[in-house]
């Protein structure tokens, strides 16, 4: 049995990296009378895993969290639990029980959805960019990747974007273990076609989705 946990990582906890998400959530965990499943070993920690990394600074209403349970649990018992072994600024949003044979989160995983505030300066100049990036078939920039950097076509990446409001940005990009666009570069991309700054945008990641049937459904809906 397996506990699929959506909840948000906001306030002052955007600002923790994914190690120290991984060792606050296995405390949190400690911290609850969840059945929960433990590695076996000399340190023995609670089976867990996540969806994606979540870049630090950003953040997000939308983190999964998967987690091995040793036994059957009550989800609206779990909902408590968790939440009451949370702070404010990571608040449970749903839970579901899946079987030990429900797909891993990651291998599913096809894009990600985000809402950025722009600052008013930047604004005007990526709002600018976005048809004519729009209607490119290719758009060359430099990746950061585990292995260094290199050119990637991030256009065919970008699956949606547009402006919301006057200072609201919507993208949804691609988010595979094999194809990623963060946000940053591609407001650094539309910033530089833009002629201006991405300035100090607040990015909030707003959905984790995955392919089904050639439909996107949020992926703990799966």
């Amino acid at each position: 049995m397996r506990m699929i946990v959506q909840f948000g990582k906001i306030g002052r906890l955007k600002y923790i990296s994914h190690l120290d998400l991984q060792r606050f959530m296995q405390r949190a965990l400690r911290r609850t009378d969840l059945p929960v499943a433990y590695s076996q070993g000399f340190n023995p920690h609670p089976q867990i895993s996540f969806a994606s990394a979540l870049a630090m600074g950003h953040a997000s209403e939308c983190e999964l969290l998967d987690v091995k349970l040793s036994a059957p649990v009550d989800p609206m018992h779990a909902i408590k639990q968790m939440s009451a072994a949370l702070p404010p600024e990571m608040p449970v949003h749903t839970l579901r029980m899946v079987d030990d044979a429900h797909p891993k989160l990651m291998a599913r995983l096809a894009y990600a959805e985000y809402r950025i505030t722009l600052e008013p300066d930047a604004a005007a100049g990526i709002a600018r960019a976005i048809e004519g990036y729009l209607a490119e078939a290719s758009v060359m920039a430099i990746r950061k990747t585990k292995t260094g950097e290199r050119p990637a076509d991030i256009r065919p990446m970008t699956a949606a974007l547009h402006m919301e409001d006057e200072c609201i940005l919507f993208a949804r990009l691609k988010l595979t273990e094999a194809e990623t666009l963060k946000p940053d570069l591609l407001l650094e991309v539309l910033a530089e076609r833009g002629g201006t700054s991405p300035g100090n945008p607040a990015i909030l990641r707003t959905g984790l989705l995955a392919e089904r049937d050639g439909t996107l459904v949020p992926l703990i809906d799966l």
